[in-house]
C-alpha cells in the first residue's frame, strides 16, 4: 500500500473577479445576518462582482491516495474545492468548474461548491480570503495540509488539518480552535459540503430524526414528511422534504436531535453519495440548506455557476446544533475534534455509519434488504443479521470501497425492530444497527423570544438573558438593559457585576469595568477574603493590566490563582508581568504553573520558549520549540525564537557569509508562512510586547513589507519603551502619512498604542483610527470627540467627515450636522461611490423629494453604475418620477447581483415599470400592447439576477391583464385572469421581507372580486386593510427577535414605529380606494407621506386614478 501524497500545483480556474474592497469603514451594528450579528468591522466589504469571466491562476494543494483525489484552495479560505472518488469517477462534493462569487457572504463574495469551513460564525468572514498553510507528510504514510486563520473580529484562532490516509476512502478533518484572547469568546463550527442535486437526490438524515427546526429554532416541521406550513410553503398534504425536488422555496432545516454520528446525501440515479461522520456528542449539527427547485432557486444557481446546476448544502455542525447556536471558548482554551467526509455507493438510505463501514437495513413485504459498504479493505468481514435473536444471515465476505455487499433475506412473522445487523472485521465491530420501534414522535416547541428586562422576574434570569444575547451575538438586542435592570434591583449582584464589567472591558472601557469588578469583590469578600471562585480577581487584574497598572494587576492575578478555575490565565499574566520586569526566573516558575493547567496554551508555550532563551537554557529552548511547532506550526513566536536561537548558534560557529545566508533563508521561510499579512505580524508583536520583549516585537514588525499605519504606530509605541525617541518620531510620521484605506483597528491593545500617538501630537489619523475602534465598540461619544479632533487637524480628510455624519444622525439625532458633514465628505472626494450612496440615503431620510434626489443623481451620472444598490435607487427614482420607459431601458441594459436576503428590489422596479407602461396603454385603448407588457411583467429576465419566488401571486398584473383582455373582447380569458387575481392571503402584514405579500395585492384581490361580481368578498378585503391599519396604528415596533436576515445594509437608523405608522395609513388608503372613498384615501396617503416622504407605494397610488 503506497503512501498518500500531498503537493502544491498552479491551476487555472475561470473566474468572475470581484471589485476592490470598500475603503471606508463599514459599521453595521444592527445588521442581521444568518440569525445573528452581521457586523463586518474590521473586515472590508466587497459589493461588486464582474460579469466577465477570465482565466485566473490559483495555488492548489492536492491530496491523493488510491481511492480519492482532493483539491484545496488556500487562497479562498482553505476550502476543499474538489473531492473526487477515483473508483467510480464521481465528484462526491459539488464540483463547480468556475469561481463565480455572489453576494452571499458576511462581507460579500461567496462561492458555491466544495466544502466550506465556517467558524467562528457563519458564513466565515475569511471564506473568500487567503489563509496560512503548510504541507505535511506524516510518519504513518498519511499526508495533510494544515490551514490556519485568526478571526480579526474576536481573536479566535483556528487550525484545520485535512488528511488522507493510505487505504482509506475518507477525508479526515482535524479541527483545533484556540481562544488566544484574555476574555471568553463564542464560536460555532459548520463544515458545509455542497452536493449536486436533481430529481433523484435525497438528503440522508439518521432514522431517529423526526423533527427539524429553522434558524434560532423559531419554527418546527415534522421530518421527513412535512405536514404543515414551513417557510411559508404549505406541505399539509404530506411532502417528503428530504428530496430536493419537493422543496420549491429557499429552506433551511436542522435536525432537532439524533443519537447517530452521520448525515449525508445520495443520488439514486448514479448510485452514489456523500456521508459525514463525527461523534454526535460534539457534532450534533445536521442541516440542509437549499435555494429551492423553483424559479427563485434556479436564478441563484445561475448567479453561482455557469453549467454545474443546482446543489444543496449538507451542513455539519460541531459544538453547535443550530444557526445561531454558539459555544463558549474560555480564555486560552482549546477545543479539538475530528470529522470525516466520505463517498459511498449502493447503500442508498443509510441506517448507520462509522468511519469504517456504512449499512442499510430495511424490511418490506417479508424481505429484509441488507447493503454494506466499507471505507477500507476487509478481507474476511463477518456480516450477521438476526431476527428476534436468531441468526438469519451469516456470511464472511470481502468488503471495500469497490466491493459492496448486497443481499435480500426472506423472512416472515417478525417486526422490523426485531432485526439486528452487525458487521465485524479484524476483531472489532465496524458498524451495527437495530431499527427502533415505530412510535408517534412528539414535535418540539419552537423557541420563544426573550422578554423585555422589566418583565423578567429574577436577577438570575436577567443575567442568563444578557449572557444569551452576548453568546448568540444577537444583532438587534443588547445585553446592557438586562444587566442594568439586574443591578438596579441589586447593585452588588456578583455575576451581573462581573458580566457587565466584562462587557465594558470588551468595549475598551477599562476604568469603568474596574468599578464593577470591585463591586463584585466587595460582595464576594464581605465575610471572607477567599472566594469559592476568584473570577472577579482575574477580571479586575485584566482591567488594571490594560490600564497599565501592572503592580495592582499582579496582586489581583496572584489572588485569582487561589482558586482552581482562574489559575491558567492568572499564572500566565503573572509570568508576563515578571518578564516585563526582567524577573525571568520568577516568570519561568509561573509559566510552568500555567502550563500544568493547560499544556496546549499556545501563548504560554511561546512565552516559555522566550524565557528559556533568556535564561540561557538554549538546548531546552530548541527542544521545547520543536515540540511547540509539532503542536502548532503557526505558533509564530516559537518560529521566531527558533530563528533567533539558530542565528546565535551561527554567530558562535563563525563563517559570517554562510550564517547570513542560513538566517535569511529561515527568515524568508517564516515570512512566507506569515504571508506578509500585516495582522500576523501585529499579533506576534503584541505577544512579544505582552511580556516586555519590545526589541523582538519591533524586529518582527519590521519584517512586514506592507505600508500599513498600525505597523508604524506599534513600532513607535515599542520604541518609546526602549527610549528610542528618534525612532518614535520617524514611525509616527510614517503612520500619519500612510494611506488610511482599510486600516480598521479593533484590538484592546490598539487603544494604548493610538492614545500614545495622539499624546505625541498625531491628531489627524491616530484620532480617526481610534474613533473607528470605539465606534465599533459602541462608544460613540468617544468616537465623535476623536473624529472631530481628526477633522479639525486634517479638514481635507473625507472619511472623518463621513464617519461624523453617521454618528451625528444615528447617535446624536443631529440631522443638520449630519447633512453638513456628509456633504463636506463628498465634496472632498466626488469619486467615492459609497459616500455618494450614503449622502443620497441621508437626503432620503431628510425628506428630499424624488425629483430633488433624481436631479442630484443626474449631476453625478458617472457614479451611478458603480454599485448595484445605487443603480437600483436611481432606477426607482426614474420610475417614481413617471419615466417608466427610461426605467425599463435602464433595467434591461444592466446585469444585477443581489445580496442574499435583499432580493425583491430590482424585480419590484421591473414590474412597476411594465405595469405603469401597461396602465398608460390601457388608458389609450392600446389593449394588445398592454397585454404584451403585462405578460412580460409575469416573467423575470435573467439579467435581474433573481427568479420569482413560489407563492408570488401577481394579483396586480393579473387584474390589469384581465382589463386588457376584456378590452379586446376576450371575456372568458379576462375572467380567468380576474380569478387568478383573487388568489393569496387576505391577511395584511408588516411587509419587511422580500417573501412577504405586498399589501396592495389584497386591494387587487378585492378589485378582481368586483369584476367577478362578488361584492361581499371584495368588500371583506378592503375592510381587512382598513381594520389592520386602525388596529396597529399605535403599535411600538422593533425588528423581531428571531430575524434571520434583513434586506438592507442599514446605513442610517430606522424608526420602525414611525415606519409602521406610515404603513398603517397606507393600508387604510388602499382599503378606501377599493371602497371608492377617493378623498379619504388621498388623506391617508398624505398622512403616510408626512411620516415617510420616501414611501414608494404611496407615490405610486397618489399619482394614479385607480381603475375600477
Amino acid at each position: 500500500m503506497s503512501n498518500a501524497k500531498v503537493w502544491e500545483e498552479k491551476v487555472i480556474i475561470p473566474t468572475y473577479e470581484i471589485s476592490e474592497a470598500e475603503k471606508n469603514p463599514i459599521f453595521l451594528d444592527k445588521r442581521v445576518y444568518q440569525g445573528s450579528s452581521g457586523k463586518v468591522y474590521p473586515y472590508p466589504t466587497v459589493e461588486k462582482i464582474s460579469d466577465e469571466k477570465k482565466d485566473k491562476e490559483y495555488t492548489a494543494v492536492w491530496l491523493e491516495n488510491e481511492y480519492l483525489r482532493v483539491m484545496v484552495l488556500p487562497e479562498l479560505g482553505g476550502r476543499i474545492q474538489r473531492a473526487y472518488d477515483k473508483t467510480n469517477g464521481y465528484d462526491f462534493v459539488y464540483y463547480n468548474h468556475v469561481i463565480k462569487p455572489a453576494l452571499v457572504g458576511l462581507t460579500g463574495p461567496w462561492i458555491s461548491g466544495g466544502i466550506e469551513f465556517n467558524w467562528p460564525q457563519h458564513h466565515r468572514p475569511t471564506t473568500f480570503l487567503p489563509v496560512d498553510y503548510v504541507l505535511a507528510e506524516n510518519e504513518d504514510g498519511s499526508s495533510s495540509v494544515l490551514l490556519h486563520d485568526v478571526d480579526q473580529m474576536y481573536g479566535t484562532k483556528g487550525m484545520m488539518k485535512i488528511t488522507l490516509y493510505p487505504g482509506k476512502a475518507y477525508i479526515e478533518i482535524t479541527g483545533q480552535l484556540y481562544n488566544r484572547t484574555s476574555t471568553p469568546q463564542t464560536f460555532l463550527w459548520w463544515a458545509n459540503p455542497a452536493v449536486p442535486v436533481n430529481d433523484n437526490t435525497q438528503s440522508v438524515f439518521p432514522p431517529d430524526v423526526h423533527a427539524v427546526m429553522d434558524h434560532g429554532k423559531r419554527d418546527v416541521s415534522r421530518f421527513p414528511i412535512a405536514t404543515g406550513v414551513y417557510y411559508k410553503k404549505d406541505y399539509s398534504e404530506g411532502v417528503d422534504i428530504s428530496c430536493y425536488k419537493n422543496i420549491p422555496v429557499p429552506t433551511s432545516y436542522m435536525a432537532e436531535k439524533s443519537k447517530y454520528d452521520f448525515v449525508g446525501g445520495y443520488d439514486y440515479g448514479v448510485g452514489a453519495g456523500i456521508l459525514h461522520v463525527a461523534d454526535h456528542h460534539i457534532s450534533p449539527g445536521k442541516k440542509q440548506w437549499t435555494w429551492g427547485c423553483g424559479d427563485f432557486g434556479k436564478a441563484w444557481d445561475r448567479n453561482l455557476t455557469d453549467e454545474d446546476g443546482p446543489y444543496v448544502e449538507l451542513m455539519t455542525g460541531v459544538y453547535t446544533d443550530n444557526q445561531p447556536d454558539f459555544t463558549w471558548l474560555k480564555p486560552f482554551e482549546e477545543k479539538t475534534f475530528k470529522q470525516y467526509f466520505m463517498p459511498y455507493k449502493a447503500v442508498g438510505q443509510v441506517k448507520n455509519a462509522t468511519t469504517e463501514a456504512v449499512i442499510h437495513l430495511s424490511y418490506q413485504k417479508e424481505t429484509a434488504r441488507v447493503v454494506v459498504y466499507a471505507t477500507g479493505v476487509y478481507e474476511n468481514a463477518e456480516i450477521v443479521l438476526t431476527a428476534a435473536g436468531q441468526k438469519v444471515l451469516e456470511e464472511t465476505v470481502r468488503i471495500s470501497p469497490v466491493d459492496v455487499f448486497e443481499t435480500d433475506v426472506r423472512l416472515s412473522g417478525i417486526r422490523e425492530e426485531e432485526l439486528h445487523l452487525t458487521v465485524c472485521a479484524e476483531g472489532k465491530c465496524l458498524v451495527e444497527y437495530q431499527p427502533e420501534k415505530a412510535e408517534i414522535p412528539k414535535l418540539p416547541e419552537p423557541a420563544r423570544a426573550a422578554k423585555e428586562p422589566e418583565e423578567i422576574m429574577t436577577n438570575e434570569e436577567l443575567y442568563l438573558t444578557g449572557q444569551h444575547i452576548e453568546q448568540y451575538r444577537h444583532a438587534t438586542y443588547l445585553p446592557d438593559p438586562y444587566y442594568l435592570e439586574g443591578l438596579k434591583r441589586d447593585p452588588g449582584d456578583i455575576r451581573i457585576n462581573n458580566a457587565y464589567g466584562l462587557l465594558l472591558m470588551r468595549r475598551g472601557c477599562f476604568a469603568d469595568a474596574e468599578k464593577y469588578f470591585r463591586k463584585a469583590l466587595k460582595r464576594l469578600t464581605e465575610r471572607n477574603p477567599n472566594p469559592y471562585n476568584s473570577e472577579s480577581y482575574y477580571l479586575l487584574g485584566l482591567a488594571l493590566f490594560y490600564q497599565g497598572k501592572k503592580e495592582e494587576a499582579y496582586d489581583s492575578f496572584y489572588k485569582a490563582t487561589w482558586s482552581n478555575e482562574q489559575q491558567e490565565m492568572s499564572f500566565y499574566y503573572q509570568a508576563a508581568i515578571d518578564a516585563q520586569q526582567k524577573k525571568f526566573a520568577g516568570a519561568f516558575e509561573h509559566i510552568e504553573k500555567a502550563l500544568v493547567k493547560n499544556a496546549h496554551n499556545i501563548k504560554a508555550r511561546g512565552l516559555k520558549a522566550y524565557l528559556l532563551r533568556k535564561l540561557g537554557k538554549r538546548e531546552q529552548a530548541k527542544a521545547w520549540i520543536a515540540e511547540n511547532l509539532r503542536l502548532d506550526p503557526f505558533d509564530f513566536v516559537s518560529c521566531n525564537e527558533q530563528i533567533i536561537l539558530s542565528s546565535a548558534d551561527s554567530d558562535a560557529a563563525g563563517n559570517a557569509a554562510e550564517q547570513a545566508g542560513d538566517f535569511a533563508g529561515q527568515r524568508a521561510e517564516l515570512n512566507a508562512k506569515m504571508r506578509d499579512f500585516q495582522e500576523n505580524y501585529l499579533m506576534t508583536a503584541r505577544d512579544y510586547a505582552e511580556f516586555g520583549a519590545y526589541e523582538e516585537a519591533m524586529e518582527i514588525l519590521g519584517e512586514c513589507t506592507k505600508k500599513y499605519p498600525m505597523l508604524y504606530y506599534y513600532q513607535a509605541y515599542y520604541a518609546g519603551y526602549l527610549g528610542k525617541d528618534e525612532t518614535v518620531r520617524e514611525m509616527l510620521a510614517r503612520a500619519e502619512n500612510a494611506v488610511p484605506d482599510y486600516c480598521f483597528p479593533n484590538k484592546p491593545e490598539d487603544i494604548a498604542v493610538l492614545q500614545f500617538a495622539i499624546a505625541k501630537g498625531c491628531r489627524a489619523k491616530a484620532a480617526y483610527y481610534l474613533g473607528n475602534l470605539f465606534y465599533d465598540k459602541l462608544q460613540w461619544e468617544k468616537s465623535v470627540e476623536l473624529w472631530e479632533e481628526s477633522a479639525k487637524a486634517a479638514p481635507e480628510f473625507p472619511t472623518a467627515w463621513r464617519n461624523l455624519s453617521l454618528a451625528y444622525y444615528n447617535k446624536m439625532k443631529a440631522a443638520a450636522k449630519a447633512k453638513d458633514a456628509m456633504e463636506k465628505a463628498f465634496a472632498l472626494d466626488e469619486t467615492d461611490v459609497r459616500i455618494f450612496l450614503e449622502l443620497d440615503q441621508l437626503y432620503k431620510k431628510l425628506g428630499w423629494t424624488f425629483e430633488e434626489r433624481l436631479a442630484n443623481y443626474e449631476k453625478h451620472k458617472e457614479l451611478i453604475e458603480g454599485r448595484d444598490d445605487l443603480y437600483i435607487e436611481y432606477i426607482t427614482l426614474v420610475n417614481l418620477t413617471g419615466e417608466h420607459e427610461k426605467a425599463y431601458e435602464c433595467i434591461m441594459g444592466h446585469n444585477f447581483h443581489p445580496w442574499e436576503g435583499g432580493e425583491g428590489k430590482i424585480t419590484t422596479q421591473y414590474t412597476l415599470a411594465l405595469l405603469e407602461m401597461a396602465r398608460k396603454a390601457l388608458d389609450e385603448k392600446r389593449f394588445e400592447e398592454a397585454e404584451k407588457l403585462l405578460r412580460d411583467a409575469l416573467v423575470y429576465p435573467e439579467n435581474l439576477g433573481e427568479g420569482k419566488l413560489e407563492g408570488t401571486k401577481d394579483n396586480h398584473i393579473y387584474y390589469h391583464l384581465g382589463l386588457a383582455l376584456e378590452g379586446q373582447g376576450k371575456d372568458e380569458e379576462a375572467r380567468k385572469c380576474f380569478e387568478k387575481a383573487t388568489v393569496g392571503t387576505d391577511e395584511p402584514a408588516g411587509a419587511m421581507y422580500y417573501n412577504d405579500q405586498p399589501a396592495d395585492m389584497i386591494l387587487y384581490q378585492g378589485l378582481a372580486y368586483l369584476k367577478l361580481g362578488k361584492v361581499r368578498e371584495a368588500k371583506s378585503r378592503f375592510y381587512r386593510l382598513i381594520d389592520y391599519g386602525e388596529q396597529h396604528l399605535e403599535d411600538q415596533v422593533k425588528i423581531e427577535y428571531f430575524a434571520v436576515s434583513l434586506p438592507d445594509f442599514l446605513i442610517f437608523d430606522e424608526d420602525y414605529t414611525a415606519k409602521n405608522r406610515a404603513h398603517c395609513y397606507y393600508l387604510m388608503a388602499l382599503g378606501n380606494m377599493g371602497l371608492g372613498n377617493q378623498e379619504k384615501a388621498a388623506g391617508f396617503l398624505e398622512e403616510a407621506t408626512e411620516i415617510e416622504p420616501s414611501h414608494m407605494m404611496c407615490r405610486v397610488y397618489a399619482s394614479m386614478e385607480l381603475l375600477r
